[in-house]
């Protein structure tokens, strides 16, 4: 982690004394101009004296938005190398001398046709969306899995799914692989645990096939593993369903189911969070354990491009990409070549999938239920994964 610390602050460096705007000049009639919108904290980054502030590393909040940046910039690198007539407006969302929304106003001026974005409030996507809407541009979502409250908007692009989708997927793909299952959700109070609660009521209310059954268990912060057990039958199947977005109480079930996975056989499904703690299941206590998710992001890094992207990482900064390096390539890829194949049409068109990489897209409209007008569009493909004794794959 040391080397990828270092790796990442000569880029900060290099940025911060090379400038964050990108321009390739083209005798090409239409140019595409593009807004890119990311947490970089360059104006954080040194003190009054104008000396780096952290050393040879970087504070945790800064990677996510710098590795992002990353993936970006080798896309426009790519795209400069075929010509590609772009103009690139890089702008901090944490630059301390001007507000997002007068960035967003001078996104306006200079007359961009897309934005793409590594989005770290819900307000930040509120803003966004709005001044899209305003100027009839999509605005690509790359990372939050959040619609904001928007709707009635054409041009905002969820790439990560909501909580919703997710939870309607799982219901499917229960119905497909688990309907004879004891189906268990452990769960415990809060806002979002009710909100997963009412997201499978109404899957299990508007299916076509039969409704699932499934049995709610209500957990305290400090459960014991007989609560858990209490609900199991070691002469059938259970699949346990982690019915909360809290990562320390999904650790836990985790960790208390894997001790009895001998004696009960069982497979725990988590919710979209289980993608952050992904790695602790690797882990020895963990061992006997099946563990399935889901996610909207799964790159098994085999294809050409990752291998070139990989390469790139291990000689220019002795490192491996992080998935918002790749995903921030993903998305400047694939819809700047939108941009420049379809020009003023690309919100038209923005569901094509010509120039996907690394995943599958099924990026579809939402509609509003009462009205059915279009509030939004949302990647809807989602991935499930696997994971037990240390190995981890796609299963479908």
């Amino acid at each position: 982690m040391k080397q990828k610390s270092l790796s990442l602050v000569f880029l900060f460096v290099t940025l911060i004394h090379s400038g964050i705007s990108y321009a390739q000049d083209s005798s090409t009639v239409f140019k595409a101009k593009i807004a890119i919108f990311a947490p970089l904290y360059l104006d954080s980054a040194y003190d009054a004296t104008g000396n780096y502030k952290f050393g040879s590393s970087l504070p945790r909040t800064i990677i996510p938005g710098l590795e992002f940046y990353e993936g970006v910039q080798l896309a426009l690198d790519s795209l400069a190398g075929e010509k590609a007539p772009l103009d690139i407006f890089v702008f901090d969302t944490r630059a301390s001398g001007k507000t997002l929304k007068q960035q967003l106003e001078e996104a306006r001026s200079d007359s961009v046709q897309l934005i793409i974005a590594y989005v770290s409030t819900v307000t930040e996507l509120q803003h966004m969306a709005f001044s899209s809407q305003e100027m009839k541009v999509p605005f690509i979502n790359v990372n939050l899995p959040n619609d904001g409250g928007v709707y009635d908007n054409p041009y905002l692009v969820l790439l990560n799914a909501t909580l919703r989708t997710h939870v309607e997927t799982i219901y499917r793909y229960i119905q497909k692989y688990y309907p004879l299952d004891d189906l268990i959700v452990f769960r415990k109070k809060g806002q979002f645990e009710d909100l997963i609660h009412s997201y499978f009521d109404e899957a299990g209310k508007s299916t076509l096939g039969v409704p699932l059954k499934l049995k709610y268990v209500n957990l305290a912060d400090s459960f014991s593993l007989n609560q858990l057990t209490s609900a199991l039958d070691s002469n059938r199947h259970s699949l346990c369903i982690s019915g909360s977005l809290d990562e320390n109480f999904s650790k836990r079930m985790a960790q208390q189911l894997a001790t009895v996975s001998s004696q009960y056989p069982l497979t725990l499904m988590g919710m979209p969070t289980f993608e952050n703690i992904a790695s602790v299941f690797t882990g020895t206590e963990y061992k006997g354990l099946e563990v399935i998710y889901s996610t909207s992001y799964y790159n098994p890094r085999t294809d050409t491009v990752s291998k070139k992207i990989i390469n790139w990482f291990n000689i220019k900064m002795f490192s491996q990409p992080g998935d918002m390096a790749m995903r921030g390539y993903e998305a400047t890829w694939r819809f700047i070549n939108l941009l420049l194949r379809f020009k003023k049409d690309i919100a038209a068109n923005i569901s094509r999938n010509e120039f996907s990489l690394f995943r599958e897209l099924d990026i579809q409209p939402v509609l509003n239920k009462k009205n059915l007008s279009l509030d939004y569009f949302e990647n809807k493909k989602l991935f499930f994964i696997k994971m037990q004794n240390g190995l981890i794959k796609e299963v479908n």
